[in-house]
This record gives C-alpha cells, structure tokens and sequence, in this order.
C-alpha cells in the first residue's frame, strides 16, 4: 500500500511514516522540507499522485484564530482537490478529542472545520481523534502562565505518548476507512493541574500552579470530561512513567 504522510517530517508524522514502512507499507513524507506546500499548493500535486492513501498529521504554524483556521481550510481544500485527482482510497487526519464540544477555542473551531472538509469531501475517510501528547505538557503551561504562574483548569483529561498517537493513525490508514470518528488516548485518566504540576516537577520547573475550574484551555474553558475520550476509544499502553524512562527524560 502507498501512503503519503501530509507534515510526515514533524513528530507525529515521521513516527507514522516509519511505524507504516516497518509493516511492509510504501509510506513516504510530504511537507515544506520535502517539496510539498498545502497552503500554496506547490508540490501537492505530485506528492499525492500514486498514493493509495493519503494520512494528514500536520499542524499550523500558528495558533491565532485567524491564522489556524485559514491554515486547516486552505490546506484541507488543496489537499482533497489533490486526493480526488489522485484517486486516493482512503483519507485519514488526525484531530482531537473534544473538539466539536469547545467551539470557544479558536483552535479547536479550526479543526472541526477540518473535519467537516473531509467528511463532505466524498473521499473515505477516517478521523482520529486523539488526546494530549506527553510532550506538550511544559506548553501547555506555558500558553497558561501569566505572572509567572500557571492557572490550569482542573478538568480531567487523558494525555498519551506521542508514539502511541502514531501506532492509532498508522492503524487506521492501514485498515479500512469507517466513515467516521475514531477516539485514541492515554491509558490514566488525570486531573489537568496535578498532571502538569508533577510533569514540571520532575524537569525542575518550580513555577507555581494554580488548579482553577475556570482556567482556559487554549481560549476555552473546560467541562470536567470535555478532553476525556469516549468509552469506545482505543487507549495507548505508555504511562507517563513509562515514556520518561523510554525517552530518556
């Protein structure tokens, strides 16, 4: 099976694009590096020709309002014109979970629009939804810190490796499209603030956490399960333990 890995350079997609080729896929990157533009379409074309199924994990290079959604709707725009023209089989994109339950987040309103694409665009697809990585905890704090404080909601949510984020998205690319959604998260279901607070323990960040119900989420404020995925979703195997002993952290 070819595969082309829309932003396949970055974490997520080079995980996929290594993960696929180890189980026999012909799985390649495609991204700005590589000569493959989604946003002024150059290279698009040919990245995408050939290619049975077509994975998108890639990202905005910024997170204002404006700036994301345009990204997800140029992008997602060029990319399905490309896939229809290519004959692709199967579009697969990764999204998040809870993004259709928090239109306040300018982000997360980006996304839902991205998925709207794909599912209107007529191509078979797969959405996967995934919770929080790991390695997005010191961001995380950081996009909520003000005065040297971090206010974090504390709405649970169930953060996971960034390496199991890519074994569901290469899972799903290399079995049939569902026409729908598919939920991946983390094994341990967590209050927010005491997550963050014993993440930036353990890296030696002694900045001040403050557990607040009201604290926004990247320009939304969180129900307690508003990030948690469903009962069907299929959880990843890392704890948090296990992926600062894997990783070397």
């Amino acid at each position: 099976m070819k595969v082309v890995v829309i932003g396949g350079t970055g974490l997520i997609g080079s995980k996929v694009v290594e993960k696929l080729n180890a189980h026999g896929h012909d799985a390649s990157p495609a991204a700005p590096q590589t000569g493959c533009n989604t946003i002024t379409n150059e290279g698009v074309t040919e990245a995408v020709t050939g290619a049975d199924v077509l994975i998108d994990v890639s990202n905005s290079p910024s997170f204002a309002d404006d700036d994301v959604m345009s990204f997800f709707v140029t992008s997602t725009t060029n990319l399905i014109a490309a896939a229809k023209e290519a004959g692709v089989e199967h579009y697969v994109a990764l999204s998040i979970v809870g993004a259709d339950r928090l239109p306040d987040s300018g982000y997360l309103r980006a996304k839902v629009a991205q998925e709207k694409l794909i599912v209107e665009s007529g191509i078979p697809y797969t959405i996967v939804r995934a919770t929080q990585f790991f390695e997005f905890s010191t961001a995380i704090a950081n996009s909520s810190t003000i005065d040297g404080k971090a206010h974090l909601s504390t709405a649970f949510y169930q953060p996971m490796a960034s390496d199991d984020v890519a074994t569901a998205v290469g899972r799903a690319a290399a079995g049939e499209p569902v026409n729908g959604i598919v939920e991946t998260g983390g094994p341990q279901k967590v209050r927010m603030s005491e997550f963050i607070a014993a993440a930036l323990a353990r890296t030696g960040d002694e900045r001040e956490i403050v557990g607040d119900p009201h604290a926004t989420y990247f320009g939304t404020e969180l129900q307690d399960d508003s990030l948690v995925p469903g009962p069907d979703a299929v959880l990843g195997t890392t704890s948090y333990e296990g992926w600062l002993a894997g990783s070397g952290r």
